[in-house]
């Protein structure tokens, strides 16, 4: 049986910034129809604060929480103490990709772990206060697709390792 691709799902401003005060940093109508599109049918990983920011269950994607809090409740969601704990439940459950949503220190945990990266990098800067973590050694282009929405630019990257052989 092969297992799922684990990949991060992130939109990023020039400053790899992702959002501030737990909400994102601008609204692209078109970001979030590729996100919809991209993770319906599939599980997604995201910690606590993320959750709260959505307020709900994503329709259609089994949704797992993680959280240090042991009486934490998300109902319609899986809920691990442990990220550990819900990527493995998360392979367990999905076959083909399991999507990593946020946050910021659910993307610094999972970065040197994943697959692939699923970018909206936005051709601007915004105030924020939490930050995407490197991402250099995805340097293996699959697809990229240039737009504007609200006013802003934006490139839809999908990313991979190169492999390197010495």
């Amino acid at each position: 049986m092969l297992k799922p691709r684990l990949s991060i799902i992130v939109a990023i401003d020039k400053n790899r910034g992702i959002g501030k005060d737990n909400k994102l940093l601008c609204h692209l109508s078109n970001d979030l129809k590729r996100f919809k599109k991209i993770t319906t049918g599939h599980t997604i990983v995201m910690g606590n604060t993320t959750y709260e920011s959505i307020g709900r269950p994503l329709p259609n994607r089994i949704n797992i929480v993680v959280t240090f809090d042991p009486d934490y409740k998300a109902e319609g969601c899986l809920v691990f103490n442990s990220l550990d704990l819900a990527i493995a439940e998360a392979k367990k459950i999905e076959t083909e990709e399991v999507f990593i949503t946020g946050g910021a220190s659910i993307y610094k945990q999972t970065i040197d772990i994943v697959d692939r990266l699923y970018i909206t990098l936005i051709d601007a800067e915004f105030e924020a206060d939490t930050f995407f973590p490197e991402y250099d050694k995805f340097n293996k282009l699959i697809k990229e697709e240039k737009g504007e929405d609200g006013g802003y630019k934006y490139k839809f990257l999908i990313l991979e390792k190169k492999l390197r052989y010495n």
